[in-house]
């Protein structure tokens, strides 16, 4: 029997109607998490895509990007970069500010955390609006980084992000749309 672990990774995500508030369908990528084979699943779809590309970091965005992105970065040998929400991290930050539908909001990087000219992916669990990762990709792009292409699992087109990120250049990667 054949798995298309796309459909396999699809299948898992659960859809939660009506949260955080009314008319919003929030898609769970906890059962993906919870499930070994569909964790593995997933976690290979971006080893396959990304193992023959000359990376040096992953980037990870707060929080559910990091588990994703440091699980890639191991299996790719690669270091990993925690992109923080305001706030959150301990030494010298460069910070970038973005709006939400409700304000704004900012992301942060330590000054150290990339070098000039080093490759890097950018990843996140869902791209919805596409704040906070092109916030992210300039946040890297700032710091010096080539920010090869942003990667989730979930795309939300009607939302806008995935054509808000395309406008800047960035390539991106998403493994299922809703």
């Amino acid at each position: 029997m054949h798995i298309d672990p796309v459909d396999c990774v699809r299948n898992a995500i659960r859809s939660v109607p009506d949260w955080p508030k009314p008319g919003v369908t929030f898609r769970d990528i906890t059962p993906v998490l919870q499930d070994p084979q569909t964790f593995r699943l997933l976690i290979d779809i971006f080893v396959y895509r990304y193992m023959r590309q000359r990376l040096d970091l992953v980037a990870g965005i707060d929080a559910r990007g990091f588990i994703l992105g440091s699980v890639l970065a191991y299996e790719l040998n690669l270091g990993f970069v925690p992109v923080r929400k305001k706030g959150k991290l301990p030494y010298q930050t460069l910070a970038e500010e973005y709006t939400l539908e409700y304000g704004n909001a900012t992301v942060e990087m330590h000054t150290d955390s990339v070098r000039p000219g080093q490759r890097v992916l950018l990843i996140d669990d869902l791209i919805a609006t596409g704040g906070t990762m092109v916030a992210a990709a300039k946040l890297l792009q700032r710091l010096g980084a080539n920010v090869v292409e942003a990667a989730s699992i979930i795309d939300l087109p009607d939302l806008g992000g995935s054509a808000a990120l395309k406008e800047t250049g960035l390539p991106l990667y998403t493994v299922c749309t809703f």
